[in-house]
């Protein structure tokens, strides 16, 4: 493979963020499509959990946080899961305490919870409104009954109703994510176009509206069940269906399953996305980190809550694995997560007939990217994966474990 310009001159470097996760395994019970590490049998961890969380964060970001040139700030901090909203609300504003006691938070910094409908109350939204939350993601995932069930989902159309309502009685009118999923066992062309009409009839609307094709994850009930799995051909129609429902309501796309007001996206998932920093806390959470030779390290957590617990408490790593990037397979990684992006990646890469075919796009650079680029059209977005093996740029590295 030969390339007519050096990679790492085709490929904008991330600005120097830093995101921490805090993973919260808890559930109320684990839908059929769920391969997560999360469990719904673990309720008497709580409060250990929370304190192991709260004192791996002294570890972890206390040390991170200070660098040459002083504190570094926090850009964003996600408490995903799980259901992060199941937990009382002063334990996960402990553990958003210990983060910011150990990290300066950036002005103006994004700090989401994840909730489901069903765990939502005003005394509970309140709460992380004054301990700092700016932003809040409801797993809504369908806003019809019988393809909910067929989710396993356990919530009512009517509680994300209730759910959107108290999150702008509690100040998060324009700050909060709807997450919908396609594709379910039974679900009509007609049930998805009115979900997507019952979320955008939502009061008060969200400002941000996350859709992904349901997928089927090795040992779920879903994969048992071959009758229940997703049509290809279905799932496509109705990608194009909610990307053209979408931006007629004035919501732009930006990453392969995201959408978002102007000025909405989520700060946090753009950090993935840009291949910039973070730090994991809690089972199996995952970090990266920049080094300064142009190489990168990533490594996550062990898996499960009780294994977690007591390697904090004996003052134990709880790293399970990790892996090391080389300088030119983070730039190849880059340009993949990128290319998901209405970012886009840069002109040089792509090969005129991707753009015959309809499957990307010519544009002129934004957002101080420079030079000639080109996106995926929305037909594009549905052979991403295809696209990117047609890209002129390196084949998919083979990563090297260092644990």
């Amino acid at each position: 493979m030969t390339y007519a310009t050096p990679l790492n001159n085709l490929v904008d470097v991330p600005d120097a963020t830093w995101g921490v996760y805090v993973h919260v395994p808890f559930c109320t019970r684990r839908c059929d499509y769920c391969a997560f590490a999360t469990w719904d049998d673990r309720h008497h961890l709580w409060e250990r959990y929370a304190a192991a969380c709260r004192a791996e964060a002294r570890t972890r970001l206390g040390g991170q946080a200070r660098g040459a040139a002083g504190p570094r700030p926090v850009s964003s901090v996600f408490f995903g899961g799980g259901t992060p909203s199941l937990w009382p609300a002063e334990l996960l504003v402990s553990v958003l305490e210990s983060v910011a006691s150990s990290a300066v938070l950036a002005p103006g910094a994004e700090v989401t919870v994840e909730c489901n409908p069903e765990t939502v109350t005003a005394a509970k939204l309140a709460a992380y409104r004054a301990a700092g939350v700016t932003r809040l993601s409801f797993g809504a995932q369908s806003m019809v009954a019988h393809v909910l069930d067929a989710l396993g989902r356990r919530h009512e159309p009517a509680e994300v109703v209730r759910a959107a309502r108290l999150a702008g009685e509690a100040g998060f009118a324009g700050a909060f994510n709807i997450d919908l999923i396609f594709g379910a066992a039974g679900e009509s062309l007609s049930d998805w176009e009115g979900s997507l009409a019952a979320v955008l009839a939502l009061e008060p609307a969200p400002a941000h509206i996350s859709a992904y094709a349901l997928t089927v994850e090795p040992g779920t009930p879903l994969a048992m069940r071959p009758d229940r799995y997703p049509d290809d051909d279905d799932q496509a129609d109705k990608y194009l269906l909610a990307d053209a429902v979408l931006a007629h309501h004035g919501y732009e796309w930006y990453e392969i399953s995201n959408w978002s007001r102007p000025g909405a996206r989520c700060a946090h998932n753009a950090l993935y996305w840009s291949q910039g920093e973070y730090t994991g806390i809690g089972c199996a959470a995952h970090s990266h980190q920049a080094l300064p030779d142009g190489s990168a390290r990533r490594w996550w957590n062990v898996r499960t809550p009780e294994r977690y617990c007591r390697l904090v408490e004996a003052g134990a790593s709880t790293e399970a694995a990790g892996e090391r990037l080389g300088p030119a397979e983070r730039v190849w990684e880059r340009t993949m997560l990128s290319l998901r992006t209405s970012a886009g990646v840069p002109a040089g890469l792509v090969p005129d007939e991707l753009v015959d075919q309809g499957l990307m796009a010519w544009m002129r650079p934004s957002g101080g990217l420079g030079g000639e680029r080109a996106v995926l059209s929305p037909r594009g977005r549905l052979l991403a994966s295809e696209v990117a093996l047609r890209l002129r740029c390196a084949p998919t590295p083979v990563p090297v474990a260092t644990h």
